[in-house]
C-alpha cells in the first residue's frame, strides 16, 4: 500500500521512503495501482506508471484490483500474485539500478521479488508488519491445515531464512516470528517500530493552551478551540468545561476491517452517558456492516462515517477530537500488533482508549499514555465516560503522550536508524 491509499501501512512506507531519501538515498518504490479499500479507486489497465512523490520515484505496476467489499481469498490472490510477478520482472530488468531491496509483508507474495534480488547478490531486508498467515486463519480467510496454508508457511520460512535482515514493529512480533519460523531468526532481526511524523501531527489549539503543549499553528482557525475542549478565544479558569457548540468527539481513523473491534465501539455509543459522537474516519471491508449496525441500534445521531479522506486531512480531524480509540480484536494472533494510529493520536495530544491483548495493552499501561478497556460495549462506554467527564485526566494524558511519542517514536529518527542499517548491509556485501 502507498498513498493515495490510506491506513497505517501506506503512511509508514511513504514516510520511511521520504525520510530515507532525505538521508542521501535514491529511493524507488514499487507499488500496485491504488486498490484499497476495494472499490474505492477506479481500476487501472496501464501496464505501468511512474510518478514522483515527495522526491521518491514510484513505479505503479499493474495487477488485478478487486472491487467488491471484503473480497474473499480467491479474489485477493490475483491481486497479490500478479503484482509479485511484475515486481520480479522489474528487479531483473533493472538489476544495475539498485543497491539494496526492502520488501514489506503482508502479503507474503512480496517475498518472491526479494528472492530474485537475493539470487542476484543484492542485500535484502524483509519488513514484517504482522504474521499474515496466522491472522488470515484467525479472521476466516484461510483454512487451518489446508494445502494453501502449508505451502504458504513453507514459502514464508524460505523467505525469512534467505533474507539478510528482518525488521519488525515490536519485540513481541520479533519473538513470535522466531517461534513460528525457526530459532535463530532473532539474531538478524531489528526493531523498526511504527511511528509518526511529529511535525505534521501536533496538538491543536485547545489542548496546547490547556496542557502547555506547543500548538500546531496551521490548525488554529480564528481561535476556535478543538479536541472537544472548548470554542471561541477564551479559556475558562474555574475548572468547568469551556462551552462549545459541538459535542465531544471520539475518533477512529484507518481501516474499517475485521481485525478492528469496531462493532463494540458502535454498540458502546448506546451506553455512553456523556453527549459524545463517535466518528469513523476511513473505509474498509466492514463499513457496510457497521452502517447497518448503526441503523439497527438507532444510534445514527451518535455515530458518523466520513468515508475515505486525504491523508493531509487527518491531523486536523484529530485536532477536532476529544478521545482517540484503537480497538483490536482480543485474539492471540494480534497480540503483537501496535497500530500506527495510536502514535498519531498521541502526537496530537489525544487521550487514547485501546482494546486488545498483548503489545497494545502493555504499551498504553506501562507508558501511562492511555487507558485499556475490555472489548465489550459496556466496558468501552465506561472508559469513554470516565475520560469525557475528567478534563484534568485528559490533559495529563495529552502532555505525557506527546512527550513520549516525540522522544521515542518520531519517524524521522526511526528512518535514520533504518538508514544506518541499510548502509551497514550494503557495506558488508561490498566487502564480502
Amino acid at each position: 500500500m502507498f498513498p493515495p491509499e490510506t491506513g497505517g501501512n501506506a503512511s509508514r512506507i511513504h514516510d520511511t521512503a521520504t525520510n530515507i531519501q532525505r538521508d542521501d538515498w535514491a529511493v524507488t518504490v514499487l507499488a500496485p495501482p491504488p486498490s484499497y479499500p476495494p472499490g474505492a479507486f477506479d481500476r487501472s489497465w496501464r501496464r505501468s506508471r511512474t510518478e514522483d512523490v515527495d522526491g521518491v520515484t514510484v513505479h505503479r505496476l499493474w495487477t488485478w484490483q478487486p472491487t467488491s467489499e471484503n473480497p474473499g481469498m480467491a479474489k485477493r490472490l490475483p491481486y497479490y500474485l500478479i503484482f509479485g510477478i511484475h515486481a520480479m520482472v522489474w528487479l531483473l530488468w533493472n538489476v544495475r539500478n539498485y543497491d539494496i531491496v526492502i520488501t514489506s509483508t503482508p502479503p507474503i507474495s512480496t517475498g518472491a521479488p526479494g528472492l530474485v534480488a537475493s539470487a542476484l547478490g543484492t542485500p535484502w531486508i524483509v519488513d514484517i508488519r504482522d504474521l499474515w498467515i496466522d491472522a488470515s486463519i484467525s479472521l476466516g480467510y484461510l483454512e487451518s491445515g489446508s494445502a494453501v496454508e502449508r505451502a504458504s508457511r513453507r514459502f514464508q520460512r524460505l523467505v525469512l531464512h534467505r533474507a539478510d535482515r528482518l525488521t519488525v514493529t515490536t519485540e513481541t512480533l520479533g519473538r513470535a516470528v522466531a517461534r513460528r519460523y525457526g530459532e535463530g531468526l532473532e539474531l538478524k532481526t531489528v526493531i523498526v517500530p511504527n511511528g509518526v511524523d511529529t511535525e505534521r501531527f501536533r496538538p491543536a489549539t485547545a489542548v496546547a493552551a490547556e496542557s502547555g503543549i506547543e500548538a500546531a499553528s496551521r490548525l488554529v482557525t480564528d481561535g476556535l478551540a478543538s479536541n472537544g475542549f472548548g470554542g471561541g478565544s477564551t479559556t475558562e479558569d474555574d475548572g468547568r468545561e469551556p462551552s462549545t457548540d459541538s459535542p465531544p468527539t471520539i475518533v477512529y481513523t484507518g481501516n474499517l476491517g475485521t481485525a478492528q473491534n469496531l462493532e463494540a465501539c458502535v454498540e458502546a455509543m448506546r451506553h455512553v452517558s456523556e453527549p459524545a459522537v463517535f466518528r469513523l474516519v476511513g473505509s474498509g471491508d466492514v463499513e457496510s456492516k457497521l452502517r447497518r449496525l448503526v441503523d439497527d441500534l438507532g444510534v445514527g445521531d451518535r455515530v458518523e462515517f466520513t468515508g475515505l479522506v486525504s491523508r493531509d486531512e487527518v491531523p486536523e480531524i484529530l485536532g477536532d477530537a476529544t478521545i482517540g480509540v484503537a480497538p483490536l480484536e482480543e485474539t492471540e494472533t494480534l497480540a503483537y500488533a501496535m497500530p500506527t494510529k495510536v502514535y498519531e493520536y498521541m502526537a496530537c495530544g489525544l487521550p487514547t482508549v485501546v482494546t486488545g491483548r498483548g503489545e497494545i495493552r502493555r504499551f498504553v499501561t506501562e507508558s501511562d499514555v492511555g487507558v485499556h478497556a475490555e472489548g465489550d460495549p459496556e466496558a468501552l462506554a465506561d472508559r469513554f465516560d470516565e475520560l469525557l467527564a475528567d478534563r484534568g485526566r485528559r490533559n495529563e494524558l495529552a502532555v505525557r503522550s506527546r512527550e513520549h511519542v516525540v522522544e521515542h517514536y518520531d519517524r524521522t529518527a526511526i528512518a535514520r536508524r533504518l538508514s544506518d542499517e541499510l548502509r551497514t548491509l550494503v557495506g558488508d556485501h561490498e566487502s564480502a
